[in-house]
């Protein structure tokens, strides 16, 4: 089994000698990867799954080298509850999940999605998030994913690995998850980020699962899209400095980020966090499912100005 300190997109040249960390960088390239497959302590995690077309059978066809599979979408690492879908599983779940694939506290975690595009790269920002609330800093993404691997001309192993089971332990984090009433409660000076497309912000358009079309009262709007390049790679702090600024929040100011079940907030929040490196940024795991499902709570439409894309 394999496990990485990681690098930002930004620091990868610099650090692409750099020892193995007790936690890594939120990003780690294909080259840095590559160089470091037979690192012990290291655990290559491909997620891929139907949002970007893959499955089991699709990792089994080609693979990063002793990569270990879960399914994003159908392994567990969410699920449905008091009608909510998408919601953080308990934290004995996610344990038995983690320690099922071979993971250990000491492992260094690099979480390898499809790399087809933004909703793609959601997929291993909730994952992501999901360690940093169990306490495991020792987690990467890589950017790009994998078919930013096979673009830089990297091989692939066919077949299928079989971790042996270990042991995980939880430090749970609740300050990275916030709460409906953490929203209620939330005054001036919070920042409430909309990851959703524009047209769900404003109001024209809903998800299946929100009841009501529209958005958190004060909300802005920075749609995962902007934060992601059309190929599956993530911008640079000083891209994502600029968006936030383009929407009038403060980098030095807590932010909430939703959407509309947790997975394009995601995106947001780990841009805000881990990119930028805000310190005071949280997640709204229900999101706007779980807003709209009581009546009571506000919901308005919301402005149509947006973050100016980046090319």
């Amino acid at each position: 089994m394999i496990k990485p300190f990681a690098l930002s997109a930004a620091s990868a040249a610099v650090l692409l000698s750099a020892p193995i960390a007790a936690a890594g960088e939120p990003l780690v390239t294909a080259d840095w990867l590559a160089d470091r497959l037979d690192t012990a302590d290291l655990v290559v995690l491909d997620i891929r799954n139907r949002i970007d077309g893959g499955s089991a059978e699709t990792y089994a066809a080609g693979h990063i080298q002793g990569a270990v599979y879960s399914n994003y979408a159908e392994a567990g690492w969410r699920q449905e509850r008091d009608g909510v879908v998408g919601m953080l599983p308990p934290v004995e779940d996610l344990e038995a999940l983690i320690g099922g694939l071979g993971i250990d506290n000491d492992d260094h975690v690099v979480i390898v999605p499809a790399g087809v595009g933004p909703t793609d790269f959601g997929s291993a920002t909730r994952i992501y998030w999901t360690f940093k609330v169990l306490g495991h800093d020792a987690v990467s993404i890589l950017d790009g994913g994998h078919a930013g691997w096979v673009a830089a001309g990297h091989p692939l192993d066919e077949g299928g690995v079989t971790p042996e089971a270990a042991t995980f332990t939880a430090d749970f984090q609740p300050h990275l998850i916030a709460s409906a009433e953490d929203v209620a409660a939330a005054g001036e000076g919070v920042a409430l980020v909309d990851a959703r497309p524009n047209g769900q912000y404003v109001g024209d358009d809903k998800a299946g699962p929100v009841a009501r079309p529209g958005t958190l009262p004060g909300a802005v709007n920075l749609p995962n899209g902007t934060l992601v390049s059309e190929d599956g790679f993530a911008r640079s702090a000083a891209d994502v400095e600029a968006l936030l600024a383009s929407v009038d929040v403060a980098t030095d100011g807590p932010q909430i980020a939703f959407c509309n079940t947790g997975h394009w907030a995601s995106v947001a929040w780990f841009a805000a966090s881990e990119i930028a490196g805000i310190e005071d940024v949280s997640l709204y795991d229900g999101s706007m499912t779980e807003w709209t499902a009581d009546e009571s709570r506000p919901v308005v439409l919301g402005a149509t100005e947006i973050a100016d894309p980046i090319e």
